[in-house]
């Protein structure tokens, strides 16, 4: 009997894993992204890059009263978390990518940052909905590796990294 379950056990045992998931919440006035390890172990240090320009609706970060944006505009501003960023990095109005460079990230862990996003393709461009941002890449660099997923329709996109390693 003894025998029997341990087998059962070590059969249904899975491997611990680390997932990275990404979130975008359309806010007024501030649009926010957030990002969590979702997985069993702490991440690495790694590079995490949101690629709007993906999308098909022209999305932009406006960050500036002057340029590219739509009427209301909101700088990058780091909200959660921003002590796992080596540096704050540098987003331009009009940009359609912001690259995070993070020294690891614990497990349960997240990071979060508010900024506005406008669509470029018509619409009501002040305001970016789960389908506009469906597309958008998302991609992290870890360990040599490369990972990516794209945002969906809900507005989320889960990178898988794999077994931890430790």
């Amino acid at each position: 009997m003894i025998r029997l379950t341990l087998c059962t056990l070590l059969l249904s045992a899975t491997a611990a894993t680390a997932d990275l998931a990404v979130r975008f919440d359309e806010g007024a006035p501030k649009d926010r992204f957030t990002l969590t390890n979702t997985g069993d172990c702490a991440l690495p240090a790694m590079e995490v890059t949101l690629n709007l320009g993906t999308a098909p609706a022209g999305l932009i970060f406006d960050v500036t009263g002057a340029g590219a944006g739509v009427e209301v505009f909101q700088p990058f501003e780091m909200v959660a978390g921003g002590d796992a960023l080596v540096e704050l990095p540098t987003v331009l109005d009009g940009d359609n990518a912001v690259k995070l460079r993070l020294r690891g990230l614990a497990a349960g862990a997240h990071v979060a940052f508010t900024v506005d996003v406008d669509d470029t393709a018509g619409g009501r461009e002040i305001t970016v909905s789960g389908s506009e941002i469906a597309g958008a890449s998302v991609q992290m660099a870890m360990g040599g590796g490369m990972q990516s997923a794209v945002m969906d329709a809900t507005a989320r996109a889960m990178v898988p990294v794999g077994a931890c390693t430790s």
